[in-house]
């Protein structure tokens, strides 16, 4: 009897260590290199956290080791998920108003690209991320240019006839309303369809360039300037339920490292575009300037496709576009 009891012990005192090891590491996936941006915001949040020595630890899965690119936000907001680095715009389908993070012309620079972030717009995005039990630990925003394997993409006569990816629905809405073919597909996949021919344009975000070697492939790279048609949303989300579930000094470890994530996050985004143009020269790359007059041409064209199918197929849309639109 003794034996038996002792043997219950030790299999409940096993099952209770499981327990609080399962508890007290996150797994945070993403589909980018470890030299990517993106992939460094999440290494800033897993060390921080560990340096407070909470009894959290974060397990970084990169390189789309554990879910496809597009195929995080699901099991993220069914908690078999933790944490991940995620261009909300890939999950428009699941809810249709985080295509508006990616919308053509709607952030000017960087900085206005954090004022976004922390406006009445984000608060009604944010809201609808609670209904899917996910909430935002680290706001981000990438900006990004178009890249050519045949010539230079400027205007939007540049992509008539041409074989392109666009990263979103509402680039997509736009580069066919200028003619051109869309291919959808993760920014992860664009090397290896170049490589075959499948694709001779795409648009992606510098960081993106550069970290899939796209240089490779391509014989003109237009990076964000002065002007930039291309910013995403790409935060590092986290399941809501799984935060509220941490002790309070593991939370207040989590939100402090966030924090010093998220001021990394838009220093380096903002060296990012002409950190890529200089790669891409150094490939031997030809570099092509947007004008303001080829963004006014591209802003036109997204107001007559993009925001107005946004608007048409969005309950809220309008509201949302104009809360958008409000920030200066």
């Amino acid at each position: 009897m003794k034996a038996v009891l002792k043997g219950a012990v030790a299999a409940l005192a096993i099952t209770c260590a499981g327990t609080v090891a399962n508890a007290t590491e996150l797994r945070l996936s993403h589909q980018w290199s470890n030299k990517d941006i993106r992939h460094q915001v999440a290494q800033i949040v897993a060390d921080e956290v560990a340096a407070a020595d909470v009894d959290l630890d974060i397990k970084i899965f990169g390189s789309k080791s554990l879910f496809k690119p597009r195929e995080q936000y699901k099991p993220l907001s069914r908690g078999q998920l933790d944490m991940t680095v995620f261009p909300l715009s890939y999950a428009g389908g699941q809810q249709p108003a985080y295509n508006l993070t990616l919308m053509p012309g709607l952030v000017k620079n960087h900085d206005h690209a954090a004022r976004l972030s922390s406006s009445p717009f984000m608060e009604a995005l944010e809201a609808k991320m609670a209904d899917d039990d996910v909430m935002v630990l680290v706001h981000g925003y990438l900006a990004g240019g178009f890249a050519g394997t045949e010539k230079c993409i400027t205007s939007p006569e540049d992509v008539k006839g041409l074989q392109t990816r666009a990263a979103g629905k509402s680039f997509e809405q736009m580069l066919a309303g200028a003619g051109a073919s869309i291919a959808s597909m993760a920014s992860s996949e664009i090397y290896n369809a170049m490589q075959t021919g499948v694709l001779q344009a795409a648009n992606t975000s510098s960081s993106s360039f550069v970290s899939y070697r796209i240089y490779e492939q391509v014989k003109c790279y237009t990076p964000a300037g002065d002007v930039a048609l291309w910013f995403m949303y790409q935060p590092l989300l986290m399941n809501k339920s799984t935060f509220e579930g941490l002790n309070e000094d593991q939370q207040k470890a989590l939100l402090a490292a966030a924090e010093k994530a998220e001021a990394y996050y838009l220093e380096e985004a903002k060296k990012q575009d002409a950190a890529s143009a200089q790669v891409f020269a150094e490939a031997g790359v030809e570099i092509a300037e947007m004008s303001p007059e080829d963004f006014e041409a591209w802003r036109k064209l997204a107001m007559e496709t993009s925001y107005k199918k946004f608007v048409e197929e969005v309950p809220d849309g309008q509201d949302l576009l104009d809360k958008a639109l409000a920030v200066n």
